[in-house]
């Protein structure tokens, strides 16, 4: 991974996990949607977007929007592990909750050292996922790929698993947890309402398993593996 004399400032790894988050959702990276992501304005995002073409890191590609060079990929990755890690330690070592620990990753991200990184996986026996499910880039920038689908696509009938919350939103966390939908719970497809309703699941195991109408925000926020 990239090593702490070789990262940039704190400005340009925000934008490349940025860039890789929108990849990993398959949406398409603009200038209009990175702007969206960071909160920041489009001229900005396009300032930005510039300076990392003039560095390797991002390339413009006709009719698909900005992708991540090799290069800008690795250095995403190597920020995502430390955020990524530093989520998972501040959950089972200091007791934090899943919806409290994004934004203090986001301030530890760029002043932890490697060093103590590699502690903290160590200490937590080299996790690949972190409390949100996201899996976390070994050392050498890999990625352990899962096959899943979005609650969204799930057609009723569907029975799975819930391996992955895409949404940072605290609320959001928080709503799903007073509900006791999380990961590693079994979720089945009861019946997708017209016109744009809610899907109706039923999570958990019997007897204890709960039915719940989920509206669109959390049905695209939900990765399930499908049994």
């Amino acid at each position: 991974m990239v090593g702490a004399s070789n990262r940039r400032s704190a400005s340009i790894e925000d934008y490349l996990r940025a860039i890789y988050g929108l990849e990993e959702r398959g949406e398409d990276v603009t200038n209009t949607s990175l702007a969206a992501r960071l909160a920041v304005s489009p001229s900005s995002a396009s300032g930005m977007v510039t300076k990392l073409s003039q560095q390797g890191l991002v390339e413009h590609v006709p009719y698909r929007g900005i992708e991540l060079t090799p290069d800008g990929r690795l250095l995403a990755r190597s920020v995502l592990r430390r955020h990524r890690l530093i989520e998972a330690y501040l959950v089972s070592e200091l007791g934090y909750t899943w919806d409290e620990v994004h934004a203090e990753a986001d301030l530890l991200e760029h002043v932890v050292s490697d060093r103590l990184v590699e502690r903290i996986a160590a200490k937590l026996g080299n996790p690949v996922r972190d409390p949100h499910g996201d899996p976390i880039p070994a050392v050498d920038g890999s990625v352990e790929e899962v096959s899943t689908k979005l609650l969204e696509d799930l057609p009723a009938g569907t029975v799975g698993e819930i391996v992955r919350v895409w949404d940072t939103d605290p609320e959001l966390l928080r709503y799903l947890s007073d509900r006791a939908i999380g990961l590693g719970q079994r979720i089945e497809v009861l019946e997708r309402q017209p016109f744009g309703g809610p899907i109706v699941v039923r999570v958990g195991q019997p007897p204890s398993d709960t039915t719940h109408a989920l509206g669109r925000e959390i049905a695209q926020a939900l990765s399930v593996s499908l049994r």
